[in-house]
C-alpha cells in the first residue's frame, strides 16, 4: 500500500446498510482455508480502481445468519482483486459533486479469499478494529472541511475585490465586508477546535464522542460558509468553470460519509462536557 503496487478500499456501506454497521449482510463462511464471500456494497471510494480492498462482512457459524451475529460476528477480509472469480465491480455513481473520486457498486458472487487474508487473523473482531479507526476518519472529514473553507475564503475575497457593480467593488458594500466577517469568524472558530482536536489525536485522548461532534459541527459550518461566499458571486457562482461552485457541491457529502451528521449527534450525545480537550501551549 506504501509503495502504491495496491490501490485500497474499504467496502462498509450496503444497499440497505449505511452507518448502522452492524446490520451488513455480506457474509464470509468458511470452506476449507477459504472463505467463500457473498454479497454487495455501493458508494465506495476507489471502488474502480482498488486491486486490494478491506471488505466488512459477517463470518457466521454454520446454520448461522447474519443477522444472528451482531456486532460480534462482523471481520474484515482482505481482498486482493486480480484473478477473483466472482468479484465484480458496478458502475462508477454519478455524484453531485467528488468528480474526481470513483464511488463504486461491488459484488461478491461466491468468491473464494484465503483465510490468511482475515485482517487480525481472529473472527469477529471487525466491529472494535472498525470503531477504533472512525475518531482518526472524521478528523480527517473535519480537516477536509477546513481546508475547503480557507478555500471559498480566499475565492471570494479575491473576487469581491475585483468585480464591480455600480461603479465600484463589491468589496466596497458594506453587506460584502459583514459576510466574509461572519465566514472568517467561524473559519477561525473551527480551525480552533480542530487543532485543538490534532493534539489530543496526537495523544491518543481523542476518544469517538468528540470526533463525532466535531466532524459534524465543522462540515455544517463548511456548508454555511461556502453557500455564503458563492452567493457574493452572484451568478458567475452557480456556473462551474468557478472553483466556488465546485467547493459548494463538493461540501454537501460531507455532512453524509464518515457517518451522518445525525448519527454524529447521537454518537455525542453522552460527552462530558466539563473535559476539556489539551490546547495549552504546552502541549502543542
Amino acid at each position: 500500500m506504501a509503495s502504491g503496487e495496491f490501490i485500497t478500499a474499504i467496502a462498509m456501506t450496503e444497499p440497505g446498510t449505511g452507518s448502522d454497521l452492524q446490520a451488513v449482510q455480506t457474509t464470509a463462511r468458511r470452506s476449507g482455508d477459504h472463505y467463500v464471500l457473498s454479497g454487495a456494497k455501493t458508494f465506495i471510494t476507489n471502488g474502480q480502481n482498488a486491486n486490494l480492498i478491506v471488505v466488512v462482512c459477517k463470518t457466521p457459524a454454520t446454520g448461522e445468519s447474519a443477522a444472528d451475529t451482531g456486532a460480534k460476528g462482523m471481520s474484515l477480509l482482505m481482498l486482493e482483486t486480480e484473478g477473483a472469480e466472482g468479484f465484480r465491480r458496478g458502475r462508477n455513481l454519478d455524484k453531485i459533486g467528488m468528480k474526481a473520486q470513483d464511488t463504486s457498486e461491488l459484488f461478491f458472487d461466491d468468491v473464494r479469499v484465503p483465510v490468511s487474508n482475515l485482517l487480525g487473523g481472529v473472527e469477529g473482531q471487525g466491529f472494535f478494529q472498525l470503531m477504533q479507526e472512525l475518531p482518526q476518519e472524521r478528523l480527517i472529514v473535519a480537516l477536509g472541511g477546513m481546508g475547503a473553507m480557507e478555500r471559498a475564503l480566499a475565492e471570494t475575497l479575491t473576487y469581491t475585490k475585483q468585480r464591480k457593480a455600480f461603479g465600484k467593488t463589491i468589496w466596497s458594500f458594506q453587506n460584502t465586508r459583514f459576510k466574509l466577517a461572519e465566514a472568517q469568524a467561524a473559519v477561525l472558530a473551527a480551525r480552533a477546535m480542530v487543532d485543538a482536536a490534532m493534539v489530543a489525536h496526537l495523544q491518543g485522548k481523542l476518544g469517538a464522542d468528540r470526533a463525532a461532534l466535531i466532524k459534524y459541527w465543522v462540515t455544517e459550518q463548511q456548508c454555511k460558509v461556502i453557500d455564503e461566499c458563492l452567493q457574493l458571486f452572484g451568478g458567475y457562482g452557480y456556473m462551474n468553470e468557478y472553483p466556488i461552485a465546485e467547493l459548494y457541491a463538493d461540501a454537501r457529502v460531507q455532512r453524509i460519509y464518515g457517518g451522518t451528521n445525525e448519527i454524529m449527534k447521537e454518537t455525542g450525545r453522552a460527552l462530558d462536557v466539563g473535559a476539556a480537550l489539551p490546547c495549552t501551549r504546552g502541549d502543542r
